[in-house]
């Protein structure tokens, strides 16, 4: 059974953000190309369509003179933003987490579950798993056990962030762990994991390429030819 939507905690500061930010993209939509963002994702979300760098423009202008948030800012904001139907909306909040997330406790894993299954794809999900869930987890390793339940969760998308998460960490990444995650979900036949797959361990075949070799090697059949194609596009 899925946890309950987290409460949106009570925050100023999200009262002060989000009406600035309602204005400043929704003057700024193009239903034209919102028709064709929506239809590069599959017609799945709509769209303001706002292009990243002016979206990011608009953004910092959102920001100005506002304060540091605290992690129920954080937390408000997010929740907030994904109540939004347009996509933009939730870039927004990712941006906001990514810079931010060093300010949260552990406790923010949970608003990051919801954000990462509440209307999921790859658009959201892969840097909430790089940026806000690995970093997590890297300053408080007992989140590692909510890693191993995600990998055994049957929402590919949180197995996806499981297998991701890891992403950045370079040589701070736990090998072993990651082999483990990779052989689990080896016989997935959803593209997305197995994509995932071969992206997390191409990512550390940057670090250590010889493990990675080792690893397909013993794998053997048992990773897709997708995965296996992924991970050795750089060895």
């Amino acid at each position: 059974m899925a946890p309950d939507a987290p409460v949106v905690p009570d925050s100023a500061l999200a009262d002060l953000v989000l009406p600035r930010l309602t204005s400043a993209y929704g003057a700024a939509a193009d239903p034209e190309r919102a028709a064709s963002a929506a239809a590069y994702m599959r017609d799945a979300f709509p769209f303001l369509g706002i292009a990243t760098p002016a979206r990011r423009t608009l953004s910092r202008a959102v920001l100005t003179g506002t304060p540091r948030p605290d992690e129920a800012d954080c937390t408000a904001v997010g929740l907030r933003c994904w109540a939004l139907p347009e996509r933009e909306y939730r870039y927004f909040a990712v941006d906001y987490l990514r810079r931010h997330v060093g300010r949260c406790s552990s406790d923010l894993l949970a608003t990051a579950r919801h954000l990462i299954t509440t209307e999921p794809w790859w658009d959201t999900v892969d840097l909430l798993a790089a940026h806000v869930v690995g970093r997590l987890v890297a300053a408080d390793p007992a989140l590692v056990g909510a890693m191993d339940e995600w990998i055994e969760d049957e929402d590919l998308w949180l197995a996806r962030t499981a297998l991701l998460h890891q992403l950045t960490y370079k040589a701070d990444t736990d090998p072993g762990r990651l082999f483990r995650y990779c052989l689990r979900q080896a016989d997935h036949r959803d593209f997305f994991v197995r994509k995932a797959i071969g992206w997390a361990l191409r990512e550390y075949a940057r670090t250590d390429p010889g493990a990675v070799r080792a690893f397909l090697a013993e794998a053997g059949e048992r990773l897709s030819p997708l995965s296996v194609r992924e991970a050795g596009k750089h060895l």
